[in-house]
C-alpha cells in the first residue's frame, strides 16, 4: 500500500536564534489550547523545566509537547537555539514534516538561525516564517522578511521551500496577524497557517512497524523510554519488537508501556498508529539511532548522524588536599559511570578513556556545550577536575587541519580598533563589515577555534560589556600557524591554611584576587591573577608576629580591594595549560596540574618562568 496523508497531525519543531521566543511562542500555543485550567498559575518559559535552563535563560535540551486544534494533533518541538547545543536540532528534524522559523523583528536572523535552519532545509523540510516581537519600538519586520528569504537562497532552498509563509507575532502577549499592523486578539492565525501549510506526515498504516529512536529518556517507574516518530505500521503495550541497532545488529524486545505526548504529560496507550509521535518503554539498552522495527520483516531507518566535536577537556578524580570534603560521587568508577550515561542522550558528546587510570577525554561541541555538561554533574553531587579546553585537529592529505569558526560581531564603533588588533593576533580573517546608523559596526570573520578559547572575557573588557558576539562553526581548513597569548599569569599559594587579610593587604599590589580572607586555601592553588604574564608563588597565610606591643590595625579586610570571584564559564577560560579547575558542588577551585612548589620550581627556573617572593 502507498503512503498516504494522515491529516489529523502535525509534527513541528520550532526553530530560532537564541532568545528570539521560541519557548515563549509556544507558552502561548499551550494557554489558548485550554491546557491550563482557568485558575492555574503558570510560570513562564513551561518547557525551560531544569534550573540550568531557567538560569542562562535559553533552552539546552529539545522537548516534546501537544495540543490539539480544532481536532487535528499538532506534535510540537522546542529545540535550543545555541550551535553548541545543535546534535539536539539534528535530532529532532528527524520526527517532524515542517518548522515554525522564529526571527526577531529587530535584528532579523542571526549567526544560530542560519545554523538551525541549515538542518530543516537539508531535511526537506518545509517552513513557516514567524516575525517576533514586533512591538518592539525599533521593530522593522519588512527587513527581517527579505533578510529571512536571502538566507533561504543562500542556504539553498527550492523553489517551494523559499516561497515560505509569514505570520508576524508578539509572543508575549500570544496574539498573532498576516500583517504586522494588524493582529488577532490570539494564536488563530498561527495555528491555521500551521494546518494549511504545513504537511501532514505520509504514512503506510499497513506497513512493518518502523520507527527511529531520536531521543532517550528516564524513569524511576519503568525505567528507560525512547522517544521518535512511528513512520509506519502500528505498535502495541506488549507487542514483541526487533531492536536494529546503528551498526546492523538485531536485537529482539518486547514493549512494556506506550504512550503518546498531550499537553504537557505523557498519556498512556495501548495500540498507537503510524505518523505521531510517541515513546516506548521496556527496552533496557536501547540508544539513540536505533530502529525499533516488526520481528517478521525488520527493516532499518537511516541512523542519525550529527557533526563531529571541534572542542576536548580532560576530566579526572579530584586528587587536590580538598578533594572528598564536599563532593558525593568522587571516584573515577562513579564519573565513568555518569559520563557514559551522558553519550546515551548526548548525540554531540564523545568519551574515551585515557591510559592514566582516573582521565577522561570528552569531546563536544564548543565550551558552552562542554560547561553545561560540567554544571549537571556539580549539581548532581560530583566531584572532579577539569583541564582547558583544546580544539581537535585532524590529519590529511594537505596535512594537519583545524576548525575554524565563522565569528559574528556586533561593537560599537569606538572600540572597533581594539577589536580588530585582538582578532588579528588570533589569525582572525575578515569576510565582511557592515556600518549601522547608530554607529554599531557588524562584522563577520573567519576565525581558528583555538583563537576564540578564552576570548569572551577580553572582549567583553575591551568593548566595555557592549560587544555582542557569536560563533558557528565554519570547516577544518589548513592550521593557521602560532597564535600568539598575553595572558596574565597566576598568584600561586605558596602553603596550606586560611587566607590572611594581613597577608593580602602587602600583595594588592602583585594582582586581583578570587577570594576574601577567611578563606581556606592549599598549596598550589591559584588565588588571583598576577598583574604580568609570568607565575607568582606567595604567602597568602602570613600573619602578623606576635610581639609586646598590642596596637593592631584596624579594617584591614574591610580596606582589601574587592575580589573578582570566579564562574564556572570564566574559570574554563581563564584556566592555563599547567592548570585545573577543581569542581565540586559547593566550590570552583583553580590549582596547578602539579601541586607540589619545589617540582614545579626546579621545572619553571629551568624555563625561566618562575617568580618566588
Amino acid at each position: 500500500m502507498s503512503p498516504q496523508p494522515r491529516n489529523d497531525i502535525r509534527n513541528i519543531a520550532i526553530i530560532a536564534h537564541v532568545d528570539h521566543g521560541k519557548t515563549t511562542l509556544v507558552d502561548g500555543m499551550l494557554q489558548q489550547t485550554n491546557v491550563f485550567r482557568t485558575n492555574q498559575t503558570v510560570s513562564e518559559r513551561i518547557l525551560d523545566s531544569n534550573d540550568l535552563e531557567r538560569e542562562r535563560g535559553i533552552t539546552i535540551l529539545a522537548k516534546n509537547t501537544s495540543i490539539e486544534y480544532e481536532g487535528v494533533t499538532i506534535n510540537i518541538v522546542d529545540t535550543p537555539g545555541h550551535a553548541d547545543f545543535g546534535g539536539e536540532v539534528e535530532r529532532v528534524v528527524n520526527m517532524v514534516d515542517g518548522v515554525l522559523l522564529l526571527v526577531d523583528a529587530v535584528e532579523g536572523p542571526m549567526p544560530q538561525t542560519r545554523f538551525v535552519l541549515r538542518q530543516a532545509l537539508n531535511k526537506g523540510t518545509k517552513v513557516v516564517v514567524v516575525v517576533n516581537k514586533i512591538d518592539r519600538p525599533a521593530a522593522r519586520p519588512d527587513y527581517a522578511v527579505n533578510a529571512t528569504f536571502d538566507l533561504f537562497i543562500d542556504l539553498g532552498a527550492t523553489e517551494e521551500q523559499a516561497d515560505f509563509p509569514v505570520i508576524y507575532t508578539r509572543a508575549l502577549e500570544g496574539i498573532a496577524g498576516y500583517t504586522p499592523t494588524e493582529l488577532a486578539s490570539n494564536l488563530k492565525p498561527l495555528f491555521d497557517t500551521i494546518i494549511k501549510y504545513l504537511p501532514a506526515p505520509m504514512v503506510d498504516l499497513d506497513g512493518p512497524t518502523q520507527m527511529l529512536v531520536t531521543t532517550l529518556e528516564y524513569s524511576s517507574y519503568v525505567g528507560k523510554i525512547a522517544i521518535g516518530r512511528l513512520n509506519q505500521g502500528s505498535i502495541r503495550a506488549g507487542q514483541q519488537i526487533m531492536r536494529m541497532t546503528a551498526a546492523g545488529e538485531l536485537l529482539p524486545g518486547k514493549i512494556t508501556k506506550l504512550y503518546t505526548f498531550r499537553d504537557l504529560q505523557r498519556q498512556e496507550q495501548q495500540e498507537i498508529h503510524a505518523g505521531n509521535i510517541i515513546a516506548v518503554a521496556g527496552i533496557p539498552d536501547i540508544s539513540i539511532g536505533d530502529t525499533l522495527a516488526d520481528p517478521l520483516d525488520p527493516r532499518q531507518l537511516p541512523p542519525i548522524t550529527v557533526e563531529e566535536p571541534t572542542v576536548r577537556m580532560t576530566f579526572r578524580v579530584n586528587d587536590s588536599p580538598f578533594a572528598g570534603r564536599e563532593g558525593k560521587y568522587v571516584t573515577s568508577r562513579q564519573i565513568r559511570e555518569r559520563l557514559l550515561l551522558e553519550l546515551e542522550s548526548n548525540v554531540a558528546l564523545r568519551v574515551d578513556e585515557m591510559e592514566k587510570a582516573g582521565e577522561f577525554i570528552v569531546s563536544g561541541r564548543g565550551e558552552l556545550h562542554l560547561a553545561v555538561l560540567i554544571e549537571t554533574m556539580r549539581r548532581e553531587g560530583y566531584e572532579f577536575a577539569v583541564s582547558r579546553p583544546e580544539v581537535i585537529f585532524k590529519e590529511s592529505e594537505m596535512g594537519m587541519l583545524e576548525p575554524v569558526e565563522m565569528v559574528f560581531l556586533e561593537v560599537l564603533q569606538d572600540y572597533w580598533g581594539p577589536v580588530t588588533e585582538m582578532l588579528g593576533k588570533r589569525r582572525g580573517r575578515l569576510q565582511n563589515i557592515k556600518y549601522g546608523d547608530d554607529g554599531t559596526v557588524y562584522s563577520e570573520y573567519l576565525v581558528p577555534t583555538r583563537g576564540i578559547l578564552g576570548f569572551r572575557q577580553p572582549f567583553l573588557t575591551a568593548t566595555r560589556g557592549t560587544g555582542i558576539f557569536h560563533t558557528l562553526f565554519h570547516e577544518y581548513q589548513p592550521f593557521a600557524g602560532a597564535i600568539e597569548r598575553r595572558d596574565l599569569g597566576s598568584l600561586v599559594s605558596m602553603v596550606t591554611g586560611p587566607l590572611s587579610g594581613y597577608a593580602l593587604h602587602h600583595l594588592t599590589s602583585r594582582g586581583i584576587f578570587f577570594m576574601d580572607p577567611p578563606v581556606e586555601v592549599y598549596a598550589g592553588q591559584v588565588v588571583g591573577e598576577h598583574i604580568r604574564d609570568d607565575e607568582l608563588v606567595i604567602n597568602v597565610c602570613r600573619t602578623k608576629n606576635l610581639t609586646g606591643h598590642r596596637a593592631v590595625p584596624r579594617g584591614i579586610i574591610e580596606a582589601l580591594p574587592a575580589c573578582r570571584p570566579m564562574s564556572l564559564d570564566e574559570g574554563i577560560e581563564w584556566l592555563h595549560e599547567d592548570e585545573l579547575l577543581e569542581v565540586t558542588p559547593e566550590s570552583l577551585r583553580i590549582r596547578k596540574r602539579e601541586l607540589r612548589h619545589e617540582i614545579r620550581q626546579k621545572t619553571a627556573k629551568r624555563d625561566g618562568k618562575l617568580t618566588v617572593e
